[in-house]
């Protein structure tokens, strides 16, 4: 597994590492044992896999708990990733003293002293300020020991740009994958000042996996589209086989796409079983080619630009 700097942190990546909303999460993403979670996380491990995206509303606290009982013993390791702000009751609350508690319960359930990454998540836009009394705390708790490097999850590059001139972030998470292509100027910015950058969301949901098309219906969180949603990504996925071609899977592509950004430092895609998984961390063994990846951006460019598509 290939490794990336988490900007000027100091911190090592692998560049596929693991995102763990699915863990514990029956409610979102269907069920999943605890064996099953803890031998997904094991396998990452042994394939070279050492970054873990996670947060304390994933699956009500369980995702946590989950990694913590996973990574246990081997800490110094991995490279630990989690969030606050949204609470595991599904609250929303910013409100400084209610993340110092965050914080602490998340410690609690991951087994460790430390984050090496701790971010807002999804912030109001007013707060994304170093005056902020949100990043008044992070910086308070780097100071403490209790976190290495913090920063904020958030969904465009406007939040990206607020986030770098006007912030000390050090690490920003941001939804980016092929038809979410928006953020890429602000990803380049964030290498130019040595901000590490975390791709989220990179296969759109399970959509850039190839598995679904317009006459696919969902439950879960995916319920979320309507039906003129649906048909639209249903078109868009043609659209990416087709420059893909039949000799590359478009989980490959997707991921190798966002790889191609030298500013990412990190990509997370979640996986429910170990097929999945393994398919994920093989994007690390090749990338795409330049022509590809052009004809990539020129979908965004052409079709999505200036439409709205909803995550």
């Amino acid at each position: 597994m290939n490794k990336r700097s988490l900007g000027k942190t100091g911190i090592q990546v692998s560049e596929v590492g693991f995102g763990a909303w699915q863990l514990g999460n029956e409610k979102d993403w269907g069920k999943m044992n605890d064996r099953e979670a803890l031998n997904l996380v094991n396998e990452a491990v042994a394939a070279g896999c050492n970054f873990f995206d996670t947060a304390p509303n994933y699956g009500s606290g369980r995702s946590e708990e989950l990694l913590g009982q996973a990574l246990k013993g081997r800490r110094e390791q991995v490279v630990i990733s989690s969030k606050c702000g949204h609470h595991p009751n599904d609250e929303q609350d910013f409100a400084p003293g209610r993340l110092l508690r965050s914080v602490d319960e998340s410690l609690r359930r991951l087994q460790t002293d430390y984050l090496d990454s701790l971010l807002l998540h999804n912030p109001p836009f007013q707060s994304l300020d170093r005056n902020s009394p949100q990043f008044e705390l992070l910086e308070k708790l780097k100071e403490q020991g209790k976190i290495r490097a913090y920063g904020a999850s958030v969904d465009t590059g406007k939040e990206m740009v607020e986030l770098l001139n006007n912030t000390d972030s050090e690490v920003i998470e941001v939804m980016f994958n092929i038809f979410h292509q928006e953020p890429a100027d602000a990803i380049k910015s964030a290498h130019g000042k040595g901000v590490g950058v975390i791709a989220k969301v990179p296969l759109d949901s399970g959509w850039l996996t190839g598995k679904y098309d317009g006459q696919s219906r969902f439950s879960g969180i995916r319920s979320r589209w309507s039906r003129e949603e649906i048909e639209r990504r249903g078109e868009l996925v043609g659209q990416v086989q087709r420059i893909v071609g039949d000799d590359q899977s478009i989980v490959q592509a997707a991921l190798q796409f966002i790889l191609s950004h030298t500013g990412v430092s990190t990509v997370i895609p979640g996986a429910r079983n170990i097929h999945q998984l393994k398919h994920n961390l093989s994007a690390s063994e090749n990338s795409l080619s330049e022509g590809v990846k052009e004809e990539l951006r020129q979908l965004w460019v052409e079709d999505l630009q200036h439409a709205e598509l909803s995550w």
